[in-house]
């Protein structure tokens, strides 16, 4: 990689970073404004649209000569919240020491945003123009969900951010396997089904625990069976993450079965990625994360309620959740009764994994890494993916920024944690790419 493109990439990051844009409240206009008259001198035409004038999102297109394809490279610059007392240094500091860029949004998503900047900017100022166009789609309000951002911007500006092809966040991060080293290229995400459970009892004094009918020792009764969680089931991406990993044509349950008990008697670190990044990937999750029941200390509760936060693969829907949770809990019939409402339903999606894209990541990785080798995979999470493939049905959205220092082990717990970080090689590494695939895509 050239020094002066890393350098460039990690200048960039450190003054993000210094931005202090925890959302809520945002307030990324100050930063916007500043990225978009750096694109503008470099040759973009950058427009700045807002649903609040103080978190605009920014797009900004390089357009070129001769019929060709819209590649989109996505980012936000909105951050989760930082608790200073719980960092070793200033979360907005934006430091550089010992090869590590630190503070909030180094990973998530500061990093690839300053390398997709310094990619786009390399190819301006260089004269380079794509055959077709390149579109920098820098959005705010990632972390609450999008309503102010991606999600609007395509729902109510679909005309300014159409593409076909795009590269987010949500894959790249990289996995030693012996001599081999895979690289998680994010294909799709689960959806997310929230669902609100409710008991009824009835009111006594809290002293004649007899008189009454606990709704809230119904409802501890009813949350004790979610640990047990849904079955796994076999799915496309999920059994092709394992194939590459296991070197095997793997399919249906069985083949589920036999790729992560090779993944588990692979090592202990095999062992925990199986468990969370491969058995999440594999059916249906349920998670209990808010509970009420009561109003007085001395009165038993009648009524009580539980939020599940559920996802669900791509392809299934309200009525597979359903049918899950009764599966967990039983019918609810007779003392088990029970009542359920779905609070919040958004469907997930995925791209193909053969597509053009595929391949032109695939042909970076070869030259950058010879040993590097894709592994798709669907997020449990969730990002603005989503609302692209969602708007636009024939493009091409997958999740891919290489990290080659830090692994998915590492990354993941500073990922919205104390101590974010990132190696400053990594994000030369990643503006690298973002500048070779332009060339591919749009040459």
């Amino acid at each position: 990689m050239e020094e002066g493109l890393e350098s460039s990439a990690v200048e960039i990051l450190r003054s993000l970073i210094r931005e202090d844009t925890v959302n809520p409240p945002g307030n990324e206009r100050a930063l916007q404004e500043r990225l978009a008259a750096m694109l503008t001198e470099a040759g973009f035409e950058c427009e700045l649209l807002a649903v609040e004038p103080e978190r605009p999102n920014l797009v900004a297109r390089l357009r070129g000569g001769g019929d060709g394809p819209t590649l989109a490279y996505l980012g936000h610059v909105d951050t989760v919240r930082a608790d200073p007392g719980e960092w070793s240094r200033d979360p907005w500091c934006g430091d550089l020491e010992d090869g590590w860029v630190w503070g909030r949004g180094a990973l998530d998503m500061k990093g690839q945003v300053a390398a997709e900047l310094a990619a786009g900017l390399d190819l301006a100022r260089s004269g380079w123009r794509p055959k077709g166009e390149l579109l920098l789609v820098i959005t705010a309000d990632e972390e609450a969900g999008g309503a102010l951002g991606a999600r609007w911007l395509c729902e109510n500006h679909a005309d300014r951010v159409r593409c076909d092809f795009a590269v987010n966040e949500g894959g790249g991060s990289s996995i030693a396997m012996g001599d081999r080293r895979l690289y998680t290229l994010s294909v799709g995400e689960k959806g997310i089904f929230r669902i609100k459970l409710r008991v009824a009892g009835r009111a006594g004094h809290a002293s004649l625990p007899k008189v009454g009918d606990n709704a809230l020792l119904k409802l501890a009764s009813l949350i004790a069976k979610l640990e047990a969680q849904p079955p796994l089931q076999a799915n496309d991406v999920g059994l092709a993450f394992l194939s590459v990993v296991t070197g095997r044509d793997l399919t249906g349950d069985a083949g589920l079965r036999t790729g992560l008990d090779a993944m588990r008697a692979q090592g202990a670190e095999n062992a925990l990625l199986a468990d969370l990044l491969v058995e999440p990937m594999m059916g249906i999750t349920m998670t209990p994360t808010k509970a009420q029941a009561g109003e007085k200390a001395n009165v038993i509760p009648s009524s009580g309620e539980v939020l599940i936060d559920t996802r669900i693969p791509p392809g299934l829907g309200e009525a597979e959740a359903l049918e899950a949770l009764e599966a967990l809990l039983g019918q609810g019939a007779g003392e088990d009764t029970y009542a359920v409402e779905f609070s919040e339903a958004v469907s997930g999606n995925q791209s193909e994994f053969d597509t053009q894209l595929r391949d032109s990541i695939g042909e970076w990785l070869a030259g950058a890494e010879p040993d590097g080798e894709l592994a798709p995979i669907v997020m449990p999470g969730f990002s603005d993916s989503h609302w692209f493939r969602k708007a636009f049905p024939d493009a091409v959205v997958y999740g891919f920024c290489p990290h080659r220092e830090i692994e998915l082990l590492q990354q993941a717990p500073l990922i919205h944690g104390a101590d974010e970080r990132v190696p400053a090689a990594d994000i030369g590494l990643a503006a690298g790419f973002f500048r070779d695939l332009a060339r591919k895509v749009l040459a």
